[in-house]
């Protein structure tokens, strides 16, 4: 048994732990205690959220709805891993559960996986009271991918809790562990979650393996659907790029993509170069031939100075 963190200390814990935080409202003294007691605590459960939409959802968990007002947990894992912090004391995230299975994350005495839950929300063990909820953005259907940048999130949250209470991975567990008529987290393994847990407690909070836990059966390609035109208009339309300015540009050059961007460019230095050489040398012999006034370097040097002059005045105005 422990006391709760405080907002402070689990934003220290999980920061440490290397988890991108956001910090939704007045979360800090956003909860329903005025409805019983937090605490103390005893573990972590895991929850998936049946929605799609990440603003959408944090909201939904931080206000909750009709049939059941919010704080719906502690924290909202979005599939880009991001944890957004709606609530801290007493949410209405496990409702009641089995006093079996609470005995047994307690003593920590289970092996694979808690005995099967016999109760529920109806005849449960207040289960708001003595554990940390996590809602995790997935529709629950089996189906909905759990992205790598969200799993090693939800790892890396149980992690800093165990940590912070010197509890071991047994102290995680999910709301179908914990309650007969739930089935959440759904799409992947509460014992691998252990696994992964575990296996990250062996290291400093700061450690960061080669690559990001895949217990997930179904990943999310995060290129999926990024098209050649999507990355074009993601890095080149800009206001300092703005493509092609004339009917000649589009002559030579009609596809517009990087690669010919990056030869046009070239191409105009190129030029440039060649030109200014040129003016160098007509300048030179100008000044030769006019003689008196100024001599050879005086004048390439002027010219080349008001040069300067005209592109800072250019970049100036454009920026």
């Amino acid at each position: 048994m422990a006391a709760p963190l405080t907002a402070a200390a689990v934003l220290t814990a999980l920061r440490a732990e290397g988890v991108r935080v956001v910090e939704v409202g007045n979360w800090r003294a956003h909860n329903r205690n005025q409805k019983g007691p937090w605490g103390p605590l005893n573990g972590s459960i895991v929850h998936h959220t049946v929605t799609r939409g990440t603003a959408s959802t944090a909201a939904m968990v931080r206000d909750g709805y009709a049939a059941l007002p919010g704080p719906l947990c502690h924290g909202m894992i979005a599939k880009d891993g991001r944890v957004h912090m709606v609530g801290w004391g007493r949410t209405n995230h496990a409702g009641g559960g089995d006093p079996k299975v609470l005995d047994q994350v307690v003593a920590e005495s289970y092996v694979a996986r808690p005995t099967p839950p016999t109760r529920g929300n109806s005849n449960g063990t207040d289960g708001n009271a003595r554990f940390y909820g996590w809602e995790c953005e997935n529709l629950g259907d089996g189906k909905d991918p759990w992205p790598k940048a969200q799993y090693d999130a939800i790892v890396r949250v149980q992690a800093a809790l165990c940590r912070a209470h010197k509890w071991s991975a047994k102290s995680v567990i999910g709301h179908l562990e914990w309650s007969s008529d739930k089935v959440d987290p759904r799409g992947f393994s509460m014992q691998q979650l252990r696994t992964d847990v575990s296996e990250r407690l062996k290291h400093p909070a700061s450690w960061n393996p080669g690559s990001a836990p895949t217990n997930p059966s179904t990943e999310e390609d995060p290129m999926a659907g990024i098209t050649k035109r999507d990355i074009f208009d993601a890095v080149w339309k800009t206001d300092a790029i703005g493509g092609p300015a004339d009917a000649a540009d589009h002559r030579t050059n009609p596809t517009w993509q990087p690669q010919s961007i990056l030869k046009d460019v070239q191409a105009r230095i190129r030029s440039m170069d060649k030109r200014m050489a040129a003016q160098t040398a007509a300048i030179t012999a100008l000044a030769g031939q006019v003689g008196g006034g100024a001599d050879t370097a005086t004048v390439v040097a002027a010219v080349e100075a008001a040069i300067e002059r005209a592109v800072i005045d250019i970049n100036t105005k454009e920026g």
